[in-house]
């Protein structure tokens, strides 16, 4: 499949809503750590995720158990998406959902960086870099108050939310060199979500509590990760992934720390500072500089 720089109108409308939805994911996950674990989280949202997929799957014709030499890169990307999930949630149990999910969106420029070298056809150019730059510019100035402080409990979960965008940058990086940019997305998101759900009985065995106050709240918020996040959403993004460059997505991710920041205000009371504002201005001109050819 041909893939361009130009990113239809189409494909630019969907990508900011899939911001959006990812930005209220980590508000979903904040609440569902009230009333479960972590690892548990992680797990519960793959295993009822997983259900919905094969059923759409029988839907569209999509064939689910071929012998194609796939497994192998898929377990690896698994391990990957396990590893991202499991760091982010213990990430949010200790620092604020706008702060995790700056950190985890830096995940574009391991994912650019690795397509770089990684991937045919997909090489930086100087105008790519200075947009990529301008956003990351707008991050930091965003969060620029966090410089200088002292290791606590939240600065341990910057470092793991950190992580975390590094082990999605590489997700990204080993779907598009391996044989996984040739299958079909949901097959590919099969693999992500079978090894995500080992984390429910892993976290269960190292002790964690599983799900341990089901208030409507929590069940609401873990159901929200699951069918609108753990399935539609990674679809439609496995979807773009496979037809357009990581370098021309990569920088539209850089809304959902923005979209995360709002709903955190709104939802949990986390402070939206001027600087936060202002880096607004900047994600917005590397979103267009990359774009604009």
């Amino acid at each position: 499949m041909h893939r361009t720089d130009a990113l239809p109108a189409s494909a630019a409308a969907l990508l900011v809503t899939l911001c959006v939805t990812w930005g209220l994911a980590q508000i979903a996950v904040k609440l569902g750590l009230e009333g479960i674990s972590p690892m548990a989280q992680v797990g519960l949202r793959s295993v009822i995720a997983i259900p919905l997929l094969l059923l759409w799957c029988r839907w569209r014709g999509v064939a689910v158990w071929l012998r194609d030499g796939s497994l192998t890169p898929g377990l690896i990307a698994g391990l990957l998406f396990a590893l991202e999930f499991w760091t982010l949630y213990e990430a949010l149990a200790r620092t604020t959902a706008a702060r995790s999910t700056v950190l985890l969106y830096m995940a574009p420029f391991w994912a650019t960086l690795g397509a770089h070298l990684l991937v045919p056809g997909d090489r930086l150019t100087a105008r790519k870099l200075l947009g990529l730059g301008l956003a990351f510019a707008g991050l930091i100035v965003a969060f620029s108050d966090r410089l200088g402080a002292a290791l606590d409990a939240s600065m341990v979960g910057d470092l793991l939310a950190l992580v975390s965008g590094v082990c999605w940058g590489a997700t990204i990086v080993a779907i598009k060199a391996t044989r996984l940019t040739r299958i079909a997305p949901e097959r590919t998101l099969l693999y992500q979500l079978a090894v995500g759900a080992l984390l429910l009985p892993l976290g269960l065995a190292l002790g964690e509590p599983g799900l341990f106050a089901p208030t409507p709240l929590v069940i609401a918020a873990l159901l929200f990760q699951a069918a609108g996040v753990a399935f539609i959403s990674y679809v439609a993004w496995f979807w773009l992934v496979a037809r357009h460059k990581a370098s021309v997505l990569a920088p539209f991710l850089f809304l959902t720390p923005v979209f995360t920041a709002i709903a955190g205000a709104i939802v949990l009371g986390e402070p939206v500072t001027w600087p936060l504002l202002g880096s607004l201005a900047l994600v917005g001109s590397g979103i267009w500089v990359v774009n604009r050819g």
